[in-house]
This record gives structure tokens, C-alpha cells and sequence, in this order.
């Protein structure tokens, strides 16, 4: 499916300097990024989300713990083909926390054009192909900007088994954010931006038997999933990876969903 969405810093977060073109409208128009490289995302953000939010809850055991488990991880546009710097601190959080993880990189152009067919059919690939040599393999699916666009296009044709492997899904920036659902919540784990749409929520949204497994990240004021207050990339856009409520809320999240447990934000 081909989407008009956004695009993803790959510079430190603590510059934002912006590197792309103008808006134009509610489609792309914009310019692209260098590569991320290496040894990102822990910068200092733009200041927002600091503190103890994101902390969450777990409670109980909804389902067995996974023994083994991948993160498929779908980088947004501009980022070199690798890991998106919006979850290297809490996939490296989340592998020292519970054995047995691996990180898979979807493969797939993130180029300016914005056509992510191919980073959806990678991710349902990956799935499958790995549930066919492991029927207890399970998954988290983290999608940054373009990336959350990609996975959110897969989630309609993860079914049945697939749909059971996969036990947490960790989307931020996602133009996909549609207003009003349960999963939707700032980078404090708050509802500020619960109620607002993102540039392309009237093509395709998170479908309901999806939201009790799944957190749509969304900063106030990130113009991508947050259209209410912005148009476009903004400095709240490219905070992610450097902003702490973000990176806690995260890291607790897939934990608890990987040790069978229950999470609230």
C-alpha cells in the first residue's frame, strides 16, 4: 500500500536541525536524511517527556512467557537500511531484561516516495517464514513514522497463528494514528493526544482486535500523527529516540508483553 506520510531524522536528537523540504499539504513533499549510523538515540531529546511518566503497570499472567522472540524493527524514511534510532535504547533495555531476543531489521527502500508495500509484505514474510521452523517464536512489531505506517498496513494480514505470535506492537510518530482509540497515548503514557488523527489516518488505521496488543505513540505536537496542533515534521517528531518517557514506557511495555503479563501506561 502506498502512503503519504513523513519522514525520520537520522541526525542526534539534541540538533533537530530540520533537513527536509517544506509541507506540501497533506501528502509527502518532503526532502530525505543521511543515514542514522551508529550509536544514536540516546541523546537528550527536546526535552519533553523527562521524568518518571511511561513507568506503566503489570499485572498478572495473561499468557506463557516467550523463550525466544524477535523484534521486528521498520525504519522510517531516510534512515539507512538497519536499525531506526527511535528503538535502540529500549531494544537494548528490552534484550538485557529477558533472554532470548533477537533484533530483525525490515527490509524495505524508506525512500521519499513512500510506497512501504514492501517493508509490509517483509514483516508478514519474516512471520511467517520463521513460525514455519518455530511454532513458539514470538514477535514485537516496532514501527517509527513511515516504518509505523508499514506495520499498521500488515496488521490486517496477520491471522491466526501469526496474529497469536505476535505479542506486543510499538508504533511512534505513526501517520496511521486514528483519533479515539484505546491504544493511543503520548510519550508520558497520558491521552493528550488519544483524540487526534495523524497525516494519513484516512487510509488506513489500526484495526480493532489489534488495540489491546499495541501502543500508538504520539508526542503532542508531532505533526505526523498529531494533525491537530501541526502539520508536517516538527522538532516533537524526531524526539523519540532521545526522550526518556518514550524509551521507559517502551522498554515496560515489551517486557510485560514478552513475560506474558498485563501493561498499563
Amino acid at each position: 500500500m502506498k502512503t503519504s506520510i513523513l519522514l525520520l531524522s537520522s541526525i542526534g536528537l539534541a540538533s533537530c536541525s530540520p533537513l527536509f523540504g517544506g509541507f506540501g499539504g497533506s501528502g509527502g513533499g518532503f526532502g530525505g536524511f543521511p543515514g542514522t549510523g551508529s550509536g544514536t538515540g540516546t541523546g537528550t531529546g527536546t526535552g519533553t517527556g523527562t521524568g518518571s511518566g511511561g513507568s506503566g503497570s503489570t499485572s498478572g499472567s495473561a499468557a506463557a512467557a516467550c523463550s525466544s522472540y524477535i523484534l521486528i524493527n521498520t525504519r522510517g524514511t531516510g534512515e539507512i537500511q538497519g536499525p531506526s534510532i527511535g528503538f535502540l535504547t529500549m531494544n537494548r533495555n528490552i534484550q538485557s531484561q529477558v533472554s532470548g531476543g533477537t533484533v530483525y531489521n525490515t527490509v524495505y527502500p524508506a525512500g521519499i516516495d513512500q510506497n512501504s508495500a514492501s517493508g509490509t509484505q517483509d514483516i508478514i514474510n519474516k512471520i511467517n517464514t520463521e513460525l514455519a521452523s518455530n511454532p513458539n517464536q514470538c514477535f514485537i512489531l516496532e514501527g517509527y513514522s513511515q516504518g509505523a505506517a508499514a506495520t499498521v498496513d500488515a496488521m490486517s494480514r496477520i491471522t491466526g497463528a501469526s496474529f497469536d505470535a505476535v505479542k506486543g506492537v510499538f508504533l511512534i510518530g505513526d501517520p496511521h494514528h486514528k483519533s479515539g482509540l484505546a491504544c493511543n497515548v503520548d510519550n508520558m503514557g497520558g491521552t493528550t493526544t488519544r483524540n487526534v488523527n495523524g497525516l494519513s489516518a484516512t487510509l488506513n488505521s489500526i484495526p480493532n482486535n489489534w488495540v489491546s496488543k499495541t501502543l500508538d505513540v504520539c508526542i503532542a505536537g508531532d505533526g505526523v500523527c498529531d494533525t491537530s496542533r501541526a502539520l508536517g515534521i516538527t522538532a516533537q517528531h524526531l524526539a523519540y529516540a532521545g526522550d526518556s518517557g518514550t524509551q521507559t514506557m517502551g522498554t515496560n511495555f515489551v517486557v510485560a508483553k514478552l513475560k506474558g503479563q498485563s501493561y498499563t501506561p
